[in-house]
């Protein structure tokens, strides 16, 4: 089958379209997938050059989220079957035309979704939604403030902070992010300039009770000064490339709670594996996801589709900034 192939750990440049076997289907609760999109990320950069939390032993397949239909499945494997559309958060491996994973993270996908609407549910809004609620306890009631609300998980928060009820205030670096997080259902559309000025002067000087932030960078210490007393900060990640220090006394005297939240725990990306553990509470949070989009209530985004050998390409135009949701790679038409 073909895949894309990281040989070292370094350049995007450096991974090759080849030939390889066929993955085994040798664990009794393992599925294989016959894949027609997987998704890109910043991430997916980080774990081409061996920076990423885990290194994946060389060689090996990128890519972590993909869409497509079960082919086959182990004999313990009784919620999904031959010729399911599935979509499917894996360690590595995405970019092939089959990829073989545990059961745990395979999802099924509602009949009236397209492809490329459900291949960004696992990842961002299951990151966005998990942390919103496991972690942060949204309330009807709460302001939200989304940083990155343009694209990826800041996107998926937004939509999920408004299914919730939360009146959602977005942060975006363009105009035309903006625009988009309004028509997505934002009450307010800020740019990240006087950040805490602005969020203060739409609250009536109160802030923002849940704070959400993919971003990092000096952006996280305006959050913080935009966060109401008490609020809940949710610390994702660190898109801007610069990881924030805490002003712990800031969190002292407004009462704070910063949340990391590392989604990975909840789908095998540990070194104690502990998918299994989490799936009874994870697979129902993705029944309900899917469902959203298939009823319209979420729209994830793929803005951009490349061929297998336009990784590199995927990856410049996330590093522009200018994506809108996802971009993803199409691997190969979906078999019947």
């Amino acid at each position: 089958m073909k895949a894309l192939v990281c040989r070292q750990f370094g350049s995007v440049k450096d991974v090759e379209l080849a030939s390889v076997a066929e993955p085994e289907l040798t664990d009794p609760h393992a599925v294989t997938i016959a894949v027609e999109f997987a998704s890109v990320s910043h991430a997916t950069g980080l774990m081409i050059a061996g920076q990423y939390q885990r290194r994946p032993p060389l060689p090996f397949v990128p890519g972590t989220e993909v869409v497509g239909h079960v082919v086959a499945c182990g004999h313990a494997v009784t919620r999904l079957h031959p010729g399911d559309r599935v979509v499917a958060i894996a360690d590595w491996g995405g970019y092939a035309e089959r990829l073989t994973l545990p059961e745990y993270t395979v999802y099924p996908v509602p009949e009236s979704l397209p492809s490329t609407s459900a291949l960004p549910i696992p990842l961002s809004y299951g990151t966005a939604y998990c942390g919103l609620v496991w972690r942060c306890g949204l309330r009807a009631q709460d302001t939200v403030l989304v940083l990155g609300a343009g694209a990826g998980v800041g996107l998926a928060a937004l939509e999920i902070g408004r299914q919730l009820g939360a009146t959602v205030i977005a942060c975006a670096s363009t105009e035309a992010k903006r625009a988009e997080a309004l028509r997505r259902g934002a009450t307010h559309a800020l740019a990240p300039e006087d950040l805490a000025a602005s969020v203060k002067a739409l609250t009536d000087g109160r802030g923002a009770d849940v704070v959400v932030d993919p971003v990092g960078g000096d952006l996280f210490g305006q959050a913080l000064r935009a966060a109401a007393p008490n609020a809940r900060i949710l610390s994702i990640g660190f898109a801007s490339g610069v990881i924030p220090q805490a002003p712990v006394n800031l969190l002292l005297v407004k009462n704070l709670t910063l949340h990391g939240f590392f989604f990975g725990r909840y789908i095998g990306w540990t070194p104690t594996n502990e998918r299994a553990e989490h799936a009874s509470a994870l697979q129902p949070v993705m029944s309900t996801l899917l469902q959203w989009a298939a009823e319209g209530k979420l729209e994830p985004t793929v803005s951009a589709v490349y061929p297998l050998t336009g990784l590199g390409d995927a990856l410049a135009a996330l590093e522009s900034r200018k994506v809108v949701g996802k971009v993803a790679i199409k691997i190969k038409e979906t078999e019947t």
